[in-house]
């Protein structure tokens, strides 16, 4: 590794930890779980800069009992000299004032996550106690706070022979709603990480329970192998990741793109190792460079000009086009605390020049490539068109008027929608249950006939003619497609989807989720859908009658009775089964009814999974199911 020179000269500070207990929600987003797994990410990403700085090569985040996180790193060190300043300890400063840090120095790190970093500082002020041990100068450095106040000053606690820093915390109860960190979200974050950062090795382990849970991600690929991974069960239609890495003015950038022949883009933007869910200027430039430079092979091939002589728009060049684009710059500029947007101005005209260069250097040395790349997008405007027309039979026109639902839509009375829920109900015999069971005012009923279209297999132009579709996207009021899906017209904000406990059931519930997934993942991402949880069983003992929601609570329940006891217990098979009083009181009434929220945790895996069950490729399917199959506790042959 390279050294160079990080003191205490280099750490600047712009303002004090003030307010920081007291509005927790404007410095770390919110309260609840994301905003816990954000005081994990903000220690990480400290470690992160010290390895794009080129001085880390390891970083270690072990989940502690009592849900304690511990981040240690093989860096510099935070400086432990006394700030020229504050006249305490370095260490202090960083961990005690709000934007501190090396990041402000611009000699210090050429680039960082940037300066909406809310810092380790208000992870300190925001945790019930915090630990930080300093590997420097041959010595360890460690300081103790209890929710940010130092319990004593900076000691020296013993030798060490490498240098580096530890972090760990626990995070305050009295701040968060929930302090349970969750392995997934954090492995799924350190993956990202390990792609976006070449050859640095980042570790996780789970030690709350006696088996350890544990993954090591170390990419010498890059982004190139994180393609890679998006598309494994996939069909690409060039065998080559088309990767470059190109700088202009400050901006360094690295893109990695690959087309299979599927219906939808995957895109992750990255700035300086930060996940921009939203985008922003970095994905505006590439958007740009690459319609217009896909358009410049198109007019230069005669026979595909004249089969769409009227050129490619940014939706033609989207369909199938996986892309990961990491840029690293100096001064990034977020739109929020949440760093989900770049704003950066001068970034897209920047992107712009390099996106196209990259392009075009690799289109000219692989000219077979572009060509099948024009093919499919020329395919993906005839659909989009087609899809247009499609699309009409499916708009209505505002969120809170009636006209242009479906017919087989009982609505609610209710028009907010954040007290409005719909449950899409599989089949007309238990849809006419629950149209008579619910609460009329709050409650709407879609019953979906038969197995939806499997969206993963088809374009949007198909996907609009299947008629179960167009009710359900009629009735949920969005819209579908990115020009058209406006979340800001979504009628229910519960989303529940009920359908019976057998095979069929099941099958149908992946076909929603599917959908949901491929074509309104904001809904998912907003928290908004659900499935119901309908009851397995109905004991009767005497005149009473209990429901047991599996077979675990049903053997509880049946171990309760005597021998001498006489039951029946019956095995509830379809929501058609029960009346609309059961229904009612088993899975629709709010007060005692079953519901899971649809969480997205982990998008790659997410994607992945749902290539492989909806996918084309059987191998891959028939492994899941083997890798599975213990882990079903119901199956209805």
């Amino acid at each position: 590794m390279t050294t160079s020179s990080y003191g205490a000269e280099k750490i600047k500070i712009l303002e004090g930890l003030e307010a920081v207990r007291k509005r927790p929600g404007m410095y770390i987003g919110t309260q609840d779980e994301s905003g816990l797994h954000k005081m994990v990410y903000e220690v990480v990403d400290n470690s992160v800069d010290e390895a794009m700085a080129g001085q880390c090569s390891h970083i270690l985040i072990k989940v502690l009992p009592d849900n304690i996180i511990e981040i240690s790193d093989n860096g510099r060190g935070i400086p432990t000299g006394i700030h020229p300043d504050k006249n305490v300890s370095t260490i202090e400063v960083v961990l005690t004032i709000l934007h501190a840090g090396g990041k402000f120095e611009n000699d210090a790190y050429k680039v960082s996550g940037g300066l909406h970093g809310v810092g380790v500082s208000v992870v300190n002020a925001l945790s019930e106690w915090l630990e930080v041990e300093v590997r420097q100068d041959n010595q360890v450095f460690y300081q103790k706070y209890t929710k940010g106040i130092p319990v004593k000053p900076v000691e020296v606690i013993g030798p060490a022979s490498m240098t580096g820093t530890t972090v760990r915390f626990k995070p305050d109860a009295s701040i968060f709603t929930t302090t349970e960190f969750q392995y997934d979200i954090l492995s799924s974050r350190f993956r990202e990480m390990a792609f976006l950062n070449k050859g640095l090795t980042l570790k996780v382990q789970d030690l709350r329970k006696a088996e350890v849970h544990e993954d090591e991600f170390c990419y010498t690929g890059g982004i190139v192998s994180f393609v890679e991974l998006l598309n494994k069960n996939k069909h690409p239609i060039h065998p080559e990741v088309i990767h470059f890495e190109k700088t202009k003015d400050s901006l360094i950038a690295e893109i990695a793109l690959q087309y299979a022949d599927t219906y939808t883009e995957n895109i992750f933007c990255f700035t300086n190792a930060i996940n921009n869910t939203l985008g922003g200027t970095h994905l505006e430039g590439f958007r740009t460079a690459l319609t217009r430079t896909l358009n410049d092979y198109l007019k230069k091939d005669n026979a595909l000009s004249k089969k769409h002589p009227n050129g490619l728009s940014g939706d033609d060049v989207k369909e199938g086009l996986t892309s990961v684009i990491s840029i690293k710059v100096p001064q990034p500029q977020f739109n929020s605390q949440t760093k989900e947007k770049l704003v950066n101005a001068e970034v897209k005209g920047q992107m712009q020049t390099i996106v196209g260069e990259g392009l075009a250097d690799f289109f000219e040395e692989n000219p077979s490539v572009v060509k099948k790349i024009l093919e499919k997008c020329i395919l993906a405007a005839k659909a989009r068109e087609a899809a247009r027309k499609a699309r009409d039979l499916t708009r209505r026109k505002t969120v809170l008027e009636g006209g242009g639902l479906p017919g087989k839509l009982a609505d609610c009375s209710e028009k907010d929608p954040t007290n409005s829920e719909l449950y899409l109900v599989e089949g007309d015999s238990a849809g006419g249950s629950a149209k008579q069971g619910r609460d009329r005012n709050t409650q709407a009923i879609l019953p979906l006939k038969g197995k939806i279209l499997n969206v993963e297999k088809a374009r949007l132009d198909k996907i609009l003619s299947n008629e179960e579709i167009r009710t359900l996207i009629s009735a949920i009021g969005t819209g579908i497609g990115e020009d058209e899906f406006n979340l800001a017209k979504l009628r229910y904000h519960k989303i529940i989807i009920m359908t019976d406990a057998d095979i069929d059931g099941s099958h149908i519930r992946t076909l929603l989720l599917t959908f949901f997934f491929r074509h309104m993942r904001q809904i998912i991402e907003k928290g908004y859908l659900y499935i119901a949880q309908p009851p397995l069983y109905l004991l009767k003992h005497g005149k009473e009658a209990t429901y047991a929601y599996s077979d675990k609570e049903k053997d509880l329940l049946v171990s309760k009775l005597t021998k001498d006891s006489k039951y029946m217990l019956q095995r509830y098979k379809g929501l058609g089964e029960m009346n609309p009083d059961q229904l009612w009181e088993t899975t629709m009434n709010p007060s005692n009814r079953v519901i899971l929220q649809v969480r997205m945790d982990d998008f790659v895996e997410a994607e992945e999974t749902f290539n492989i069950l909806m996918g084309d490729e059987v191998a891959p399917r028939r492994r899941f199911i083997e890798e599975n199959a213990t882990k079903v506790m119901n199956l209805d042959l």
